[in-house]
């Protein structure tokens, strides 16, 4: 064969593969997950907004001869921003307006309209009140400048002065900032709290995916999503076996209700730790968090952790280990299913009917514990809403309920007469147990039709705009068991579709679980648009969580290597701020080999912090999710668990676990394994670096996605210099405990 054709057909070839591969990288590939910074333009020669009233802008010359002066409270006006890129539809409430006095009061601004101007490329108008939106604080006052700025997509924009009541005044302007006229190519000064971002391309979006789609990132997680792109990963982690092969669910046999004597006696019929392992709730929190620290599942373990405090239910009224089991079930089995299913699995629960006593609701003398706290917890909400998660207010600004009293009985009738299954069926259960295992049947009379516990009469179901069954009739065939048996499971599926097909189910249920997977607080723009994939997966199916989880986690207000929103962001749980810690530094058992069973002083450790695993103190959850943060116009749920004993257990946590090994705490052969941290890694570096920095530097890496400010660097390094060279061990742990302690980790970016 001629040389040169073996050359050519070579170069040929390799070329193709290049062009395939390369292909194939880009199908791999994520787009860009970073959003422009807004920017607030100002006069030309100064950091004074260009503000108006409202008026028509046809050209630049228009916009030049705008004279910012001052303005009073509620007044309507205009700000003008640049640097936008809005999808279709989005619109005003994809943005907030906050401004802040000269004595450091925070207030939030409605805003009314954000539209481009058609005649000048690349120019917003941003129409707002002049009056604080929450209604928490006094009114600004109104003597002097304040400095306002702009929030869209989790990033801020730089801050300006406006002249409420006058101008002047003594607030001054952020150190560096400089005027912002329209046409400036000068990139817009970040908030003076805003970090300056270095890192590898999108390494912090990864970081920030994994900490909002698992129990904590590693670097193996992050590897793998730097190679396959985080939808593909989500496409993996929907199809990925769960519990993992290695951590099966606990599946103790379910015993009588009274513990018996010889309950850890040792004797024949009673196993070791019968106490402990039965009539505790040590068994799935075992579970819990080995599959949290090691599981492969790792997104679909943190939905159901979400749906579990939502749909919520507790020991002890929860009694059994077992009993808990069987209602986690339901909720990891439909995290990736239909809303509608998990409904009407959940409502027949045996651990959720013991929980809300409908297992006790008949039609002589009936409970309407679970019917309330269907509609109010678990569905819509006390309150209409409109698309994107605001209230639907009256003329006079009061919010429309959702049902009545009368709503709640007629509901509390469909859902009478459902009992454990064998009590009334054949179901086969130890002698004294109940069956917490299989879903709860209706009791539809026993031998006799005097014996049913079905409410038969008509009922009246929630009438709203698109509604179509709102009334059930009287049940006019019922002569038989049979026939009662199939007139009640009708009657609950009719009322549970009347729930489901209610407005308010897709951006009642978005809001929650964006706020327990991204930020507390999100626009009402990422809620309409999370709420509308739970109204249609874009196949006509509604309630499709797939569709639902999928928006949530690729949103552009979730997306991006950096937020610079102040207000942007979670507290991070307790269980999920001890996960992070954990996983971040490859956990493992107190002997430094094998696995940490996860178990970690689930009581201990997470008592102190306010978060027991299956141990909420009310249907209510750890928080409610409408919880505010005091002094503050911003939502914060998991603050409400935040108090002065409960920030300091926080920091005994990380103390205890950077600076030493949690131990065996009794020594028996079905004894916790204890837990340790591998901080091997970053004891070469602080080795091969006296100075500190690659150390801090990796931290910041893994912990912050690079976003660690000069002064905490500063602050760390202090700290780790003074610790003798020779203890690279000691010099870890006190970085580790600083950058976990520090407010800049607690709250997840």
């Amino acid at each position: 064969m001629d040389s040169r054709i073996s050359r050519t057909s070579l170069r040929v070839l390799t070329s193709f593969a290049l062009v395939w591969f390369a292909a194939l990288g880009a199908i791999a590939q994520d787009p860009d997950p970073n959003s422009p910074t807004p920017v607030l333009l100002s006069e030309r020669d100064s950091t004074r907004a260009l503000a108006q009233t409202p008026r028509q802008i046809r050209s630049e010359t228009d916009l030049a001869k705008i004279t910012s002066g001052a303005f009073p409270l509620d007044e309507k006006i205009e700000i003008f921003a640049t640097n936008l890129s809005l999808m279709e539809g989005e619109g005003a409430n994809a943005f907030r307006v906050y401004v802040r006095d000269n004595a450091g009061r925070q207030y939030r601004f409605p805003v009314l309209s954000v539209e481009p101007i058609a005649s000048i490329e690349g120019l917003y108008r941003v129409s707002i009140l002049l009056k604080d939106q929450i209604g928490y604080w006094q009114p600004p006052r109104a003597d002097g400048d304040v400095l306002i700025y702009l929030t869209w997509r989790g990033l801020s924009s730089n801050r300006v002065r406006l002249g409420i009541g006058k101008t002047g005044g003594e607030i001054k302007d952020d150190p560096g900032t400089r005027p912002t006229p329209f046409g400036t190519n000068s990139p817009p000064i970040n908030r003076p709290d805003a970090p300056n971002y270095v890192g590898y391309r999108w390494s912090g979006d990864r970081m920030r995916f994994l900490e909002q789609t698992t129990f904590g990132p590693n670097a193996a997680l992050d590897s793998r999503i730097r190679r396959i792109g985080l939808r593909t990963w989500l496409s993996e982690q929907f199809e990925a076996p769960y519990p993992s092969l290695s951590n099966p669910y606990p599946n103790h046999p379910l015993r009588s209700g009274a513990i018996p004597s010889t309950c850890d006696g040792g004797a024949d019929d009673v196993p070791a730790n019968c106490n402990r392992d039965t009539y505790t709730m040590y068994q799935p929190q075992i579970w819990f968090f080995k599959e949290a620290l090691y599981g492969e599942a790792q997104l679909r373990h943190r939905v159901a952790w979400a749906l579990a405090q939502l749909w919520v239910t507790a020991a002890p009224e929860v009694q059994q280990g077992r009993h808990m089991v069987e209602y986690h079930k339901v909720l990891s089995g439909n995290a990736f299913g239909n809303y509608r299913d998990l409904m009407k699995q959940m409502t027949l629960n045996p651990a959720m009917g013991g929980y809300l006593d409908m297992v006790i609701s008949s039609r002589n003398s009936p409970n309407e514990n679970y019917a309330r706290e269907l509609m109010q917890l678990f569905t819509i909400g006390l309150f209409e809403l409109n698309p994107d998660g605001t209230q639907q207010r009256t003329e006079d600004g009061s919010p429309i309920e959702t049902y009545d009293q009368e709503g709640v009985n007629n509901l509390t009738k469909v859902l009478t007469g459902w009992q454990f299954c064998g009590t009334i069926a054949g179901c086969t259960v130890p002698a004294g147990a109940v069956n917490y295992i299989d879903p709860m049947l209706i009791n539809a009379g026993v031998n006799t039709l005097s014996n049913n516990r079905h409410d038969l009469t008509a009922k009246t179901l929630l009438n709203y705009p698109g509604s179509t069954t709102t009334n059930i009739a009287a049940c006019t065939n019922c002569a038989s068991l049979a026939n009662i048996a199939t007139y009640a499971n009708n009657s609950m599926d009719q009322a549970l579709d009347n729930i489901f097909h209610h407005p308010n189910v897709g951006p009642f249920v978005s809001k929650i679980l964006i706020q327990h997977l991204v930020t507390s607080d999100p626009t009402p723009a990422y809620v309409a648009r999370v709420a509308a994939k739970f109204n249609d997966n874009g196949l006509s199916v509604r309630g499709d969580m797939k569709a639902v989880v999928k928006a949530i986690l690729l949103d552009p207000e979730a997306r991006g290597d950096l937020k610079t929103d102040p207000n942007f962001g979670k507290l991070r749980e307790p269980v999920q701020f001890a996960t992070n810690i954990l996983r971040t530094f490859n956990v493992r058992g107190a002997n430094g080999t094998g696995l940490s069973d996860g178990y970690i002083y689930a009581r201990g450790e997470f008592s102190g912090m306010g978060q027991v695993p299956f141990r909420s103190p009310t249907v209510f959850n750890f928080y409610p999710p409408e919880y505010g943060i005091p002094g503050t116009t911003l939502l914060g749920p998991e603050f409400a668990i935040m108090t002065t004993g409960t920030a300091i257990q926080r920091t005994n946590f990380v103390n205890r676990y950077a600076f030493t090994t949690i131990p065996v705490p009794i020594a028996n052969p079905n004894a916790p394994n204890g837990t340790s941290l591998d901080f091997s890694d970053l004891q070469a570096l602080s080795t091969a670096d006296s100075t500190g920095n690659r150390l801090i530097e990796e931290l910041d890496r893994r912990m912050l996605h690079s976003t660690m400010s000069e002064a905490m660097k500063a602050t760390i390094r202090t700290a780790v210099t003074s610790i003798n060279t020779n203890d690279s061990l000691g010099r870890a742990r006190q970085a580790v405990y600083l950058v976990a302690t520090s407010s800049q980790y607690q709250v997840q970016r």
